[in-house]
C-alpha cells in the first residue's frame, strides 16, 4: 500500500446505521398497509354483493321470476320464489350460493317493512330484500363497516325504484 493514499469504503457502523434505518423504514411501510388491508377487504366484500345484487335484480327482470336475498349473521344468501308451491327456495344457479363475511366485518341492514315480500312470516327463508320481476326491490340501505367503526362505511341502498347506488366512504358513488 502507497503511504498518503486515501483509503476507501464503509466502516461497519456506517452500514450497521444504514440497515436499522431501511429497517425501521420497512417496518413503517408495513404498518401502514396492514391498516389498510381490512378496507381493502371490506371493499372486496361489498363489490361482490354489489355485483350479486345486480345480477339478481337482472335475472329476476330477465327470467320474469322473484329472487330474495336473505341476511345472516355472517353471511348471506339468495333465494329464488317457486310460483307453483308459492314457496321460497335455493335457486339452481352456483353464483347465488351462500357466502360468508368475515367476523370482523359488521352488517347493518335498514329494510322497508311495510312493503309486500311474497311469502308468510312463517316462511323459513322469508327473504329481507326482494328483486321483483318488474324492475323494482324492496327499498332498503345495507351499511358495512369495519367492527363497530363507522369512519370508513360503505352504503348499498335503493329506494326500490331507482337503481342500485353504492355510496363509498368520501362521498363517491357508483350506480347500476
Amino acid at each position: 500500500m502507497v503511504k498518503g493514499a486515501a483509503e476507501s469504503g464503509f466502516t461497519l457502523i456506517e452500514i450497521l446505521v444504514v440497515l436499522i434505518v431501511v429497517g425501521l423504514l420497512a417496518a413503517l411501510a408495513v404498518m401502514n398497509l396492514g391498516g389498510g388491508s381490512q378496507q381493502r377487504e371490506l371493499e372486496n366484500h361489498v363489490r361482490e354483493t354489489y355485483l350479486l345484487m345486480q345480477s339478481a335484480s337482472e335475472q329476476a327482470v330477465l327470467n320474469n321470476s322473484e329472487l330474495g336475498l336473505i341476511f345472516q349473521e355472517d353471511s348471506y344468501r339468495f333465494v329464488m320464489l317457486d310460483e307453483v308451491a308459492d314457496e321460497w327456495t335455493e335457486p339452481a344457479e352456483r353464483m347465488f350460493r351462500e357466502r360468508s363475511y368475515p367476523e370482523w366485518l359488521v352488517v347493518t341492514e335498514f329494510i322497508e317493512s311495510d312493503t309486500p315480500r311474497l311469502a308468510s312470516a312463517e316462511d323459513n327463508l322469508r327473504p329481507d330484500i326482494v328483486f321483483f320481476s318488474s324492475g323494482e326491490t324492496t327499498p332498503f340501505e345495507v351499511e358495512f363497516t369495519i367492527g363497530d367503526n363507522g369512519d370508513y362505511m360503505h352504503v348499498l341502498a335503493s329506494d326500490g325504484l331507482s337503481p342500485l347506488e353504492w355510496r363509498r366512504p368520501g362521498g363517491e358513488e357508483e350506480e347500476e
